[in-house]
């Protein structure tokens, strides 16, 4: 009882002192004092220790004491985790890198938009227990340990009826056959996203859980590499690192964000690491995944969404009731080509749209990888568009009410009206429709080696990419003006011999002829 009293009285001081934070940290920052109280607040109840440390002997009737009884230290760290709060620093983006970012407050994107007023739905893949990370009352139980830890629980966790996130028919074997993640784990969520298999992502699908082919991908495939996900997503304190170019969340800051293929694959970022020395003289400026990665979307991905209609062609005015907006998917696509500078520009909730408005493509971004020619690497995207209402006064993507969309009257007015009261507007402010565009960063889904880009794949196919014009790899003047800078014009000569003669033999840097140079090739100025 003693013991039971002072943590208790500790337990009111840090609240109170929480209380008092609180009131003067902006919200997002609130998740990350936190831990410390959620430990105290479960720190009297006593812990279901399996006897010997096995879980042989555990109850799923005592889940999840019968874990943080024994895990609290873990379960602290999950509890800091992007993977759990779904926020975290954003160190890599130029909009409000200060800020805290994610997909629980202020992140919008060309799928559900942001998750304002569905959290029932959008929040069916957080790794909790049913409430929102933020809530007062969600402790450290609130964390869903099995999510990550049992497949046969994962395979069958649903929304329940009370709001909570578990299984109809719990069974003992869920808290008792504990193991790493597995691809099932992490593909329940990651595979899904979007509404469906394969639909965000397009280099992720279930049918990455057991394939065995291995130009599916030729890392995961069972046949041979089988890698886990954590193989690559090396997690330490339960924090991940990688991410793509759409996600806000650094989760370990001090790892970063970028997974190095190099990590695995030593000296292939080399001039020598190739048995081709072209290939030597590309690694500097295009990344792995961009000859790797020649298609993607095995599995048929979205391309296009427009709230203004059903999945089945049927206008959503409430009449046909809820349903899954429009969407266009297709399967086998060659990738979009940027180059990346490993920062982005994405939208966050109430931000101006017109900063970001693409005049030459009509669109609204969602998120941009920044970079050209001279600070980035090339990489491979995919390119999403959706069709979405804004704002006429003040230019706001309208985060419209999903779940009265999907589980409400299916009425796309009702729920725009529903998303500007959740902003802070009226309901009847006048807004338009738009077409909003996204880029994702490709990663998985890489060919075998036989199967990787050649030269002629890019050079002269502007079918794949456009190296001249949107890539910036044209002459900074036309050709007459450029040449004459040494000689007369020359006619019909092959571009592969001019630049060779140019670059391999005279050694003269790029930007003599272009608008770029390349230091990392030591070349000089005529």
């Amino acid at each position: 009882m003693k013991h039971l009293f002072l943590t208790w009285v500790v337990t009111a001081f840090v609240l109170s002192t929480f209380s008092c934070a609180a009131a003067d940290d902006p919200p997002n920052n609130r998740p990350f004092l936190e831990p410390v109280y959620k430990l105290l607040l479960t720190s009297h109840r006593p812990p279901t220790v399996p006897p010997g440390g096995s879980h042989a002997d555990l109850l799923y009737s005592e889940y999840p004491q019968n874990c943080l009884g024994c895990h609290t230290v873990q379960a602290n760290e999950m509890f800091g985790s992007t993977h759990y709060q779904w926020l975290g620093n954003a160190p890599d983006m130029v909009n409000g890198p200060a800020i805290l970012q994610g997909k629980l407050t202020n992140a919008v994107n060309s799928y559900c938009i942001n998750i304002e007023g569905n959290w029932p739905v959008c929040g069916s893949c957080h790794a909790g227990r049913g409430k929102r990370p933020d809530d007062p009352a969600a402790g450290l139980e609130n964390i869903d340990c099995l999510i990550c830890h049992s497949e046969e629980y994962a395979a069958a966790r649903i929304r329940l009826p009370d709001g909570s996130l578990g299984v109809e028919k719990p069974q003992d074997s869920m808290v008792r056959n504990i193991q790493a993640p597995t691809r099932a784990n992490c593909l329940k969520c990651h595979a899904t996203a979007g509404g469906g298999d394969g639909v965000k992502r397009g280099d992720l699908s279930l049918a990455t859980i057991a394939n065995s082919d291995p130009h599916f991908d030729v890392h995961m495939n069972t046949s041979g590499s089988d890698l886990a996900c954590q193989s690559c997503h090396v997690f330490i304190g339960h924090r991940v690192i990688g991410k793509g170019s759409d996600l806000r969340a650094t989760d370990d800051p001090g790892r970063g964000s970028e997974i190095q293929c190099v990590s695995c694959h030593e000296g292939k970022d080399g001039a020598g690491g190739h048995d081709d020395a072209t290939i030597g003289r590309h690694v500097a400026r295009v990344a792995c995944q961009s000859c790797h990665i020649p298609t993607y979307a095995k599995v048929a991905t979205e391309t296009h969404r427009d709230w203004r209609s059903h999945d089945d062609g049927s206008p959503a005015d409430g009449v046909s009731g809820p349903g899954h907006p429009f969407t266009r998917k297709e399967a086998n696509l060659v990738p979009v080509y940027r180059f990346w500078n490993r920062l982005s520009d994405n939208y966050l909730l109430g931000d101006d749209a017109a900063r970001t408005y693409d005049a030459a493509k009509n669109t609204y971004p969602t998120s941009r990888p920044l970079g050209d020619n001279r600070d980035g690497k090339l990489y491979p995207f995919k390119y999403k568009t959706a069709s979405q209402p804004k704002t006429l006064g003040d230019d706001r993507l309208i985060a419209l009410d999903t779940f009265e969309f999907l589980k409400g009257t299916g009425n796309v007015e009702t729920a725009i009206e529903k998303g500007l009261q959740n902003m802070g507007y009226s309901a009847a402010e006048p807004y338009e429709w738009i077409e909003t565009d996204t880029y994702q960063m490709l990663n998985h889904g890489v060919a075998p080696s036989s199967a990787a880009l050649t030269c002629v794949s890019c050079h002269d196919n502007p079918a794949r990419m456009d190296l001249q014009g949107e890539l910036g790899y044209g002459l900074k003047g036309s050709s007459g003006t450029v040449c004459t800078q040494c000689h007369g014009q020359k006619s019909g000569a092959d571009f592969v011999k001019i630049h060779d003669k140019h670059v391999q033999s005279k050694r003269y840097d790029c930007s003599w002829c272009h608008t770029f140079s390349r230091p990392e090739r030591g070349l000089t100025m005529p």
